[in-house]
């Protein structure tokens, strides 16, 4: 899988395009584009790469990872996937005067298998920031969305957060190989085993929990 990395909008969320190098099939996830020079830089990439956008994920609900959704599906004509429970939210606008998205085409619960190509992304439902939070596997890598950063974790007390099913999620986390790459919503990439290692709330939530 290629992955490529645009970090946009004023909360730097990190906008991912993953390919499948032998289609040319792609996903976007989390597109949270606030201008259209950001949109500019993500579309010359697809288009310079020959890339075939197939679907829009969002990791979660919160505007600055959906904010994007509107123009990435007006370009593309990309079906737009969120997890069930955080479908309601797509329509919730002035947060940071950042744009809603319009309803999902279809929604996703755990289990679900994302397919682009000859890859293929699993939802494993991972809620605590939102009850719709969702981590997407790979064979050797995990988008994880606002659930689990670089040594930290998403804030749980926003409105529908919970400690409990964060806690829960994490002992998911870190029960994947330590070898897998972790792709964050926000900050730099790091791996399951540093945060195992380093990550003091992946630390407590899988001795405790």
């Amino acid at each position: 899988m290629r992955v490529q990395i645009f970090t946009v909008g004023k909360l730097f969320t990190n906008c991912y395009v993953a390919a499948c190098p032998s289609t040319g099939e792609a996903v976007i996830i989390d597109p949270g584009i606030e201008t259209s020079a950001e949109a500019a830089e993500i579309f010359k990439f697809v288009e310079e790469n020959a890339l075939k956008p197939r679907f829009i994920v969002n990791t979660h609900a919160h505007p600055d990872h959906i904010c994007g959704n509107r123009v990435v599906k007006e370009k593309f004509n990309t079906p737009i996937l969120v997890h069930e429970k955080d479908a309601k939210m797509l329509g919730i606008v002035r947060f940071f005067s950042l744009k809603g998205s319009p309803p999902a085409d279809a929604l996703l619960k755990d289990g679900d298998v994302v397919k682009f190509g000859n890859i293929s992304l699993k939802v494993m439902h991972t809620p605590g920031h939102t009850p719709g939070s969702i981590s997407l596997l790979g064979e050797k890598e995990v988008f994880t969305g606002d659930t689990l950063f670089a040594g930290s974790i998403g804030r749980t007390d926003l409105p529908r957060g919970s400690d409990k099913d964060m806690k829960i999620s994490l002992k998911k986390l870190a029960s994947l190989p330590d070898y897998f790459k972790v792709y964050p919503g926000h900050g730099p990439p790091t791996t399951i085993g540093e945060e195992k290692a380093k990550n003091p709330f992946l630390s407590w939530s899988w001795q405790t929990l």
